[in-house]
């Protein structure tokens, strides 16, 4: 698109922060930035520049999961457009993606025009097994999510999901001057609205029946024989067995298919689909019209 490639020509650099929810990243987003000279942060659906909220809107106000999701993934469309509206008219160098994995940071960096990521970095190389682990609890028992900007605006912004906040004391390297104060960073803890209501989780057959749906709508001569669906926490991986009848065009109708699965699960329900593999177990011989 004309944005990215002018961001390409601005030389943007896109960051990516990628780890399983829980695991910590918004609490470390801003060292991270700190440490490469990023001026922008987006996180659950807010860009952050400086310890401010520029633009969006954040997945932590809404009140299902799959709601959350979506705006993380700036499925809607006027915010979308006003967070890549305001991006455009600031000048910088660099930002940082945060997403629970490759094809997350990748679909948001398009949906804002941005570059896809050119630096990847796992919450496992800043993070100990121990500090993750730790997070993972923290979240699962208490339901507490961070975001990267101080209390002041939270509480402005969001008043009703606010908690508490947290200040990070870091020390200036020992060749500044001695007795300078330490930079301090803080962070807010918010109660999201879909963790005072419990979990939602979508089964493998309620999954399985979506995928019917859409092969069904596809075309409904494409005949399902089996379904086989896995979570590996990047994404839901689905294989899906089928026969086929005889003329229909495999390789640009199938790779349809394949789209059509992804683009309208994930549309309706917020959850990722990392691929879609189809088994053509059988082409079927359709007689004429009228034939014995």
């Amino acid at each position: 698109m004309l944005r990215e490639f002018l961001y390409a020509l601005k030389r943007v650099k896109t960051y990516a922060l990628i780890g399983e929810s829980g695991t910590g990243k918004s609490f470390r987003a801003k060292l991270v930035a700190q440490k490469y000279g990023i001026e922008f942060i987006v996180d659950d659906g807010l860009l952050i520049q400086n310890n401010r909220i520029m633009a969006g809107h954040s997945a932590k106000k809404e009140k299902t999961f799959m709601a959350a999701v979506k705006t993380a993934l700036f499925d809607n469309l006027k915010i979308r457009e006003e967070v890549a509206a305001k991006l455009q008219d600031e000048k910088f160098k660099k930002i940082l993606l945060l997403g629970t994995s490759e094809k997350m940071v990748n679909k948001i960096a398009a949906r804002l025009n941005l570059p896809a990521p050119s630096r990847i970095i796992h919450i496992e190389d800043i993070a100990s097994q121990e500090d993750i682990e730790k997070a993972i609890r923290t979240r699962k028992i208490e339901g507490k999510h961070v975001i990267p900007v101080p209390s002041i605006e939270i509480r402005h912004a969001y008043p009703q999901i606010f908690y508490d906040a947290i200040r990070i004391f870091k020390r200036r390297r020992v060749t500044e001057t001695i007795g300078s104060t330490p930079q301090v960073h803080e962070k807010s803890v918010v109660r999201p609205e879909y963790s005072k209501r419990g979990k939602v989780i979508i089964s493998e057959a309620a999954l399985s029946q979506m995928v019917i749906h859409c092969v069904d709508e596809y075309n409904r001569d494409i005949a399902i024989k089996k379904i086989a669906v896995k979570d590996d926490k990047a994404g839901y991986r689905l294989v899906i067995t089928i026969d086929v009848p005889y003329g229909i065009q495999l390789g640009g109708n199938i790779h349809e298919l394949q789209q059509y699965i992804i683009d309208n699960i994930e549309r309706y329900t917020g959850i990722l689909i990392e691929e879609v593999n189809i088994i053509i177990d059988k082409i079927r011989e359709e007689k004429p019209y009228g034939g014995i």
